[in-house]
């Protein structure tokens, strides 16, 4: 490894039975499944903080992921979300290496996420972007360079425009198998939309809003319906069917 650069990486986790285990990196990465470990050590509780560490429930999983903060839980409901996201965990992992002086550094990034091709996402979610200081954008260079030797990625997660982390955290609300309803509705609601229309005028178009309402949300959510989540959700908001990108777009968030 050239000169100037972190070097000699090692992973330390939990194994399943709770015992500390610490191994090379690239080993660990190839043989160990993240997804399902528990975190490496605890999220801080920081006083003063009105949101603090608690659980996600994860629709793509149906288990409970450790999440350290508000603008955590926005990320974790973004990859949750994503279907080309197989499993999530939070802090399943410390890094180890040394610095260009020798020195012992470590980081634990809040969040693991495993892609349906068998590679990772290793992630921090600051409130914003300089939080962590210079610690942490040392850090974060060191640990995206460990990801990419072994093919996986690094990344200090954008927080998220305010619209689109409320829709998304409304939608999320409706994630649960038990918003899909009675059987045969979602088939409706599918046939209802299958050309874009306002939100309040096709649930009605399929039966008693109150319970058609939520069964459209969670198909919103699993991508069966899709609509620009840019703007706020309302009675009147375009729903389309999968794959539509929205009015006036060219390519959907829905």
């Amino acid at each position: 490894m050239a000169a100037g650069r972190p070097t000699g990486f090692e992973a330390v986790f939990l194994d399943p039975v709770g015992q500390v285990v610490q191994q090379r990196w690239a080993d660990a990465a190839l043989a160990v499944a993240f997804e399902d470990l528990a975190p490496v050590s605890a999220f801080p509780v920081i006083p003063g903080r009105r949101w603090g560490p608690g659980l996600w429930w994860s629709s793509t999983t149906g288990k409970h992921v450790s999440a350290g903060s508000n603008a955590m839980r926005t990320q974790l409901i973004v990859l949750d979300r994503d279907p080309d996201v197989t499993a999530l965990a939070g802090r399943p992992v410390r890094l180890l290496w040394r610095n260009p002086s020798g020195q012992v550094r470590s980081w634990v990034p809040q969040l693991f996420a495993r892609y349906t091709d068998g590679t990772a996402l290793l992630a921090d979610c600051p409130s914003h972007p300089a939080a962590g200081g210079d610690r942490a954008m040392k850090a974060a260079e060191a640990v995206a360079e460990a990801c990419a030797h072994i093919g996986w990625t690094y990344r200090r997660l954008t927080p998220l425009d305010d619209v689109l982390a409320a829709n998304l955290k409304w939608l999320a609300g409706y994630r649960h198998p038990r918003n899909a309803s009675r059987p045969g509705l979602t088939a409706a609601i599918l046939d209802a939309f299958a050309r874009p229309r306002p939100l309040l005028e096709g649930a009605e178009a399929v039966g008693d809003p109150i319970a058609v309402l939520p069964a459209v949300f969670h198909a919103l959510w699993h991508r069966r319906l899709a609509a620009g989540l840019e703007t706020p959700l309302h009675e009147r908001v375009l729903i389309g069917p999968q794959g539509w990108s929205g009015p006036g777009k060219t390519g959907g968030a829905g």
